[in-house]
């Protein structure tokens, strides 16, 4: 039976929160971080950066600039031009971007059965990522992930816009930001510790759940979808 949203919560201490929902008669959605929340893109990532700085002749920490991976890529490209490039050369990654970073980037463990986890319960899964869409579309694509809408270029707090539009009752991400992204749409903020913060460091910054990795989702997700449906 497919799941509603309701509109009153229902407090749970094992699901360490209060689950929100946002609105009566909608399917229940479920949003997705991309870069290390789905996918491990380092190796990708590692790869363009290194032909970024092979063809520009400037210098990248390109193992500096996958461990703080989550912001725009335009944040990371300050700390290696001055700001007057920034432009040029995101344009100039972008293009480097699908010969280098797709083939070697690989699904993180749990990823297609969270999503296909969402889905056996009638929910649907959109991806919000701080990656440019077509990028974040072949990633999917490539690796079969199948989430129901891809969509790009949402950072923090910006990601709201997308998770409202898809009335998104739960985000699920790896970084600060993703946290601050589901408080600002009022989705359940579920954290999972495959990115640059460990378990506790995303529970003291206001994760609603913690997970270790998306091999845990489908368990919490089970427990909150029942929850859910009792409600509807």
């Amino acid at each position: 039976m497919a799941l509603t949203a309701s509109p009153s919560p229902a407090a749970d201490p094992a699901a360490e929160s209060a689950a929100p929902f946002p609105g009566a008669s909608a399917p229940l959605t479920v949003g997705f971080d991309l870069d290390m929340t789905l996918i491990d893109s380092r190796p990708g990532i590692r790869d363009t950066y290194r032909e970024l700085s092979a063809r520009t002749g400037v210098w990248i920490d390109a193992e500096l600039a996958v461990s703080r991976l989550g912001p725009p890529l335009e944040h990371e490209l300050a700390h290696w031009f001055p700001q007057e490039r920034v432009e040029e050369m995101a344009a100039a990654y972008r293009e480097i971007y699908p010969t280098h970073a797709i083939e070697p980037s690989l699904a993180l463990p749990g990823a297609g059965d969270a999503i296909q986890a969402v889905r056996a319960a009638g929910g649907r899964s959109v991806v919000v990522t701080a990656k440019n869409e077509p990028h974040a579309r072949l990633h999917v694509a490539h690796l079969g992930l199948e989430p129901d809408a891809v969509v790009g270029r949402l950072w923090a707090e910006a990601k709201a816009e997308a998770l409202r539009a898809h009335r998104a009752a739960v985000y699920v991400g790896d970084h600060l930001g993703d946290i601050r992204g589901a408080r600002a749409a009022g989705a359940l903020a579920v954290s999972v510790a495959t990115g640059p913060y460990d378990q506790e460091a995303l529970r003291a910054a206001g994760a609603d759940v913690v997970l270790p990795d998306l091999t845990a989702f489908p368990a919490w997700w089970a427990g909150y979808a029942e929850r859910v449906a009792a409600l509807a």
